[in-house]
This record gives structure tokens, sequence and C-alpha cells, in this order.
């Protein structure tokens, strides 16, 4: 029998009832606790952190409420352009104090995600979005409806600081309730939601070598790190690759200083990047040698409370260099103590 994978299919099991009930409590709780000064998106995220909400309902839980209960305007859009500017669009956006706004994303990396797009935190998601990408724009008021033309101007404006395009707000927009106010710190899990209990520290130090038959280096599947609490992601950083050629020396390196990161952050998910695609696979980056002296491979880290971010980019550095051999000491199933 097939497990089910989302919460819908969930409700065709025996564990349907009690699954559709606490999404209804928690859809309500959401309901109740929104307003002016608190925005859905930043609630959702909370309770995602306190384990109190499931990642599969995210997605119909925001269109419960924005859509069918508050009708806010929507707006799809395949993006035209991205702005190279995206700690910009929180600060803009927080100027349109008459309409609170939500922004959802299928992020390739992290699956549905979220936000505020006048949270600060928003920028690094925002930096990450991709041209022809589809993303979807809501505006409106939980309290009151408001008239069609200010919503749409508020889509219009969103949707051009994301693609930085100019665009001039009303005096209209800059009046009202939505001033932004950062989200209270999340609470811990409740009784109902326990996360699963974390692996022995010794564990999770040498299970990247023996825990699986997958290579330590592949990428994690996002839902891995989404299911855990808000789809969080850094921006990417960019690594200079200083030896002659990034050979299969480069690449061991780079393997050993993910599985040292994974072994101490194992929610954390390094995601590797080579001329705008992601590596799903960092063996193929020395293959007929295409990446070479002067090349600039990325990385980013998603999950929740990311740490050593630049420790990390410092190891990657030096892996990528004619240094790169001080990683390769012990065997090939060593996990070196780097974090």
């Amino acid at each position: 029998m097939v497990e089910p994978s989302n919460f819908y299919s969930r409700l065709a099991t025996r564990e349907g009832f009690n699954a559709s009930v606490r999404h209804i409590n928690t859809t309500l709780d959401l309901l109740d606790s929104c307003g002016s000064r608190k925005n859905l998106a930043d609630e959702v995220n909370r309770l995602l952190v306190a384990k109190e909400i499931e990642q599969d309902e995210v997605q119909s839980s925001i269109h419960m409420l924005l859509v069918e209960k508050w009708k806010y305007r929507v707006l799809s859009r395949n993006l035209a352009s991205v702005t190279a500017h995206a700690e910009l669009v929180p600060v803009e956006a927080a100027r349109w104090k008459a309409v609170d706004l939500v922004v959802a994303y299928h992020h390739p990396d992290l699956g549905f995600v979220v936000f505020n797009p006048k949270n600060p935190s928003s920028a690094p998601l925002i930096a990450d979005f991709r041209k022809s990408e589809l993303v979807v724009l809501y505006a409106g008021n939980p309290s009151t409806p408001i008239s069609d033309s200010l919503a749409n101007e508020a889509l219009g404006l969103l949707l051009a600081a994301i693609e930085a395009r100019p665009a001039k707000a009303s005096a209209a927009m800059l009046r009202g309730p939505f001033s932004f106010v950062p989200p209270r710190k999340p609470t811990s899990a409740a009784p109902a939601r326990k996360a699963p209990k974390a692996a022995p520290k010794q564990a999770a130090t040498t299970g990247a070598a023996t825990a699986s038959a997958k290579p330590d280096y592949l990428v994690p599947h996002p839902q891995t790190i989404a299911s855990s609490g808000p789809s969080k992601m850094s921006a990417r950083v960019s690594v200079s690759v200083t030896n002659e050629l990034f050979h299969n020396g480069n690449v061991e390196a780079w393997k050993r200083i993910i599985r040292a990161y994974n072994a101490k952050y194992p929610t954390l998910q390094v995601i590797v990047y080579y001329d705008g695609e992601r590596i799903a696979d960092i063996n193929t980056l020395f293959k007929w040698g295409k990446v070479k002296h002067g090349s600039c491979i990325q990385f980013a880290v998603a999950g929740d409370n990311i740490q050593d971010l630049a420790k990390l980019s410092r190891y990657f550095r030096q892996g990528a260099s004619p240094q790169f051999e001080a990683f390769l000491r012990g065997s090939p199933d060593t996990v070196l103590n780097l974090f």
C-alpha cells in the first residue's frame, strides 16, 4: 500500500478524520488571530515553527481564508524579470499601508512558500525568484472589503517592485492600518504536534556515510526541510574557482565539507548551483572539465535557524582552490570535524 503523501490524501485514510479536525481548528485559529496588525503569512510561518500546522496544510488554509473568506484580490503571473535589489521590496511594500499583502511561490528547492512582502526577512526569498516562474500575489483587508481599484493598484505595485519596474503609489495607498509589525516569536510545539525526536548526536555524526545508499552529497528532497518549519533559504553565496580546474579532488573536498555540515546540522540543507542551475550531483561539475579557473559556483542553505554560513563559504573557497587536499585526510567515509 502506498503511503499518502499530502494532506488531502490523508483524508481518505483512517487518520483522515483527526487530520481534518486539526486542519479546521488551525484555520479557525488563524481566522481569529489575523487582522491589521497580524499578517496571515507571518502567522502561518510562526505556527510552522511551533509545529502547530503541517506544511501540506498551508496552501489550503491560505486559499480558504484569503480567497474564500476575506475575498482578497489575486494576481497570478509568470515573472517577466526579477529585481537585483530584493531588499528594497519590503521597504517599498511597507509604505503601502492601505492594504494587507501576501505572496505565494512554488519555490523550486523549498516547495510551496508563503510570506509577507512587508517583512524584511522575505528579501532572501525574493532574491531567489527566477524569471518566468509563477508567483501569486494577494491584496485585501481581513476585516473590511476594500475597493477593487485599491487592491488592483497594490497588486500592480508589488509586481512592479519584484520585477524592478517603475511605479508610483497613489496617496490613498500610503494611508491605512496595515503598517508592518514584526511577528511575535514562535512558541514551543504543542503536545498534539510534537516533532519527531532528534537522532542521537553520535548517529548524526556518522550516519551520513552509512544510513542510506543515497550518496551524501546529493541534495535531499525539499519537503524534508519544509515539513520541519517555515521555508527559509539563505541568499545564494558565490564561490570563485581558484584552482586551474575544478577537478575530482575539488569535488571530493566539497562532498566532505557538505557531509561535515550535515553531520553538525542535520535539519539544514546545502544546495549547490552552477550557471543558474541546481546541481543534484556535484560529480557533474568536473565532467569534461567545464568548471575552470575563474568560474563561479553558488550555494545556499535551506531550513530553519541557518548556522555557520560564513564558515561554510570559507571552506568551500578553500575546497575550490589548490589547497583542497586539506579536506581529503582520512578514509573516504571520514566525517570531518569542521563545524
